[in-house]
């Protein structure tokens, strides 16, 4: 453990973030809050999720451990999750979830933790809240077009439109639970909250449209975006371009809501005695490689995500080298002078953030399970209900393999970052010895370690079936 100066630390994950969208990592678009944080912070500017899915990648985040490691089936029931450890050593612990029915009590994830709210089912808003939070798309048409009705009357009222008119992502929600948990609470603590606003079907308030956009996108087309996804109808450049708009729209409305929540940590004086963790759970695809969301692929469009952490009393800075999301949890012990749990699988970076150390050179191995097809729903919910698919990362390479058809690919991440030429395609790349054939097997022995370890797990059937709440926010998102 290390000496740190913080009392508190705060965890912030985004769903669907990809590096692209935010400043820190060369983003076109504005999001002064996040660039703050990076300013303040350090960059880790090649983090790679565990997982293409939340299911996939948290237990990582929260758990420190390989998604279906300690089951078979998604979840940390069987692991020692991050609040577990923290609340065993005295520290308060509050997380908030904006209603992603993969993170509730159901999986587990309420284990640890003091203050735990998923709002999962209605909303702040009363009836048109439930009907919004069950039917997100039609929130997307109800927040558009009465948005200039609602602005008229708040102005009238006195009010501004600073925040959205309806709680579609239940980020408001969340933000009232965390700041609630803040004034109400005593040092030290750790406080987690997610955000839903740049997942699937992307709703953000006009507002932030605005703020996001040079060019003015009617109402009509936005609709015509939705319905388009929606529809399974195919999706020409500027559908693609409206989306995008959309979803950067969303990803400044979270970055407006940070900002109120940094402020309600100064607010109850506890700003300069708390760490701030962001990181994104996976990333999104607009046809990146065929698709949009965040299908069973393993590409860096969903793979590499941001994580920036922010340590008051320590220089700025950017770190280049690899690193996983599982090294969240030990991070977070480290800051607050707590023990990492013996079977989590990540290291604390308070080293490399405070003395520049190199994090550990161990690739990062990450999950996907895909059905008969790639865009098969449900989401699988236990390992055996699909093909494994699992890749290996470091910061110069990737290597994917299809552990059931045994198709691999191997990619060179600095002269292909977008992945597009596959250097196993003609078998060249580990006839000699060369670097992609160093890489190679480099990666797929990492593949090979990975997949033993979950084919030694007996998958149990504890927890399948799941209550009507949480399986009507699932097929809100999209999810059956």
């Amino acid at each position: 453990m290390t000496d740190t100066p913080v009392s508190n630390v705060l965890l912030v994950t985004v769903d669907s973030l990809r590096t692209d969208a935010i400043e820190p990592y060369g983003g076109e678009y504005e999001t002064p809050t996040l660039s703050a944080v990076a300013d303040r912070g350090t960059v880790f500017e090649n983090a790679f999720a565990h997982g293409n899915w939340t299911p996939m990648s948290f237990p990582s985040i929260l758990a420190s451990r390989p998604a279906f490691a300690d089951t078979g089936r998604i979840g940390v029931d069987g692991a020692t999750t991050l609040a577990e450890r923290l609340h065993d050593a005295g520290i308060a612990t509050g997380g908030f979830n904006a209603a992603n029915g993969f993170l509730t009590e159901h999986w587990g994830y309420d284990d640890g933790f003091d203050d735990f709210d998923a709002f999962v089912g209605g909303g702040g808003d009363g009836r048109a809240g439930e009907f919004v939070a069950a039917h997100p798309t039609w929130g997307a048409w109800l927040q558009l077009l009465t948005s200039p009705f609602r602005r008229a009357g708040s102005i009238l009222r006195g009010g501004s439109d600073e925040q959205p008119f309806t709680d579609a992502s239940r980020m408001l929600d969340v933000e009232r639970g965390a700041t609630s948990f803040v004034e109400e609470t005593d040092e030290p603590f750790f406080l987690w909250v997610h955000y839903m606003d740049a997942h699937t079907p992307y709703v953000p308030a006009p507002r932030y449209l605005r703020e996001i956009s040079d060019r003015r996108v009617g109402k009509v087309r936005m609709l015509v975006a939705h319905v388009r996804t929606g529809l399974g109808w195919s999706v020409g450049d500027r559908t693609l371009a409206d989306l995008r708009t959309l979803y950067q729209g969303a990803v400044r409305q979270i970055d407006a809501s940070l900002d109120r929540l940094l402020s309600s940590l100064d607010d109850a004086g506890v700003g300069d005695d708390t760490a701030v963790v962001v990181a994104g759970d996976h990333g999104e695809e607009f046809m990146d490689h065929g698709h949009l969301s965040h299908y069973p692929k393993l590409y860096d469009e969903l793979i590499h995500v941001p994580l920036v952490v922010d340590l008051p009393g320590v220089e700025s800075g950017r770190v280049a080298d690899h690193v996983g999301l599982d090294s969240i949890p030990p991070t977070i012990c480290d800051l607050l002078g707590v023990d990492p749990a013996d079977d989590w699988t990540g290291r604390s970076l308070v080293p490399t953030i405070r003395d520049g150390v190199a994090p550990r050179a161990d690739p990062v191995v990450s999950v996907a399970v895909r059905g008969e097809d790639v865009t098969q729903q449900p989401i699988p919910r236990r390992l055996d209900e699909g093909d494994l698919l699992v890749s290996a990362r470091e910061r110069d390479w990737v290597y994917i393999r299809n552990t059931v058809t045994d198709v691999e690919e191997l990619y060179d991440r600095r002269a292909d970052p977008e992945q597009r030429t596959d250097l196993l395609a003609d078998g060249d790349a580990v006839d000699s010895e060369t670097p992609a054939a160093r890489a190679h097997d480099r990666l797929c022995d990492a593949v090979r370690d990975h997949v033993a370890t979950l084919e030694a797990v007996d998958p149990d059937d504890e927890g399948v079936g799941i209550d009507d709440d949480i399986e009507t926010r699932l097929e809100a998102l999209g999810y059956r």
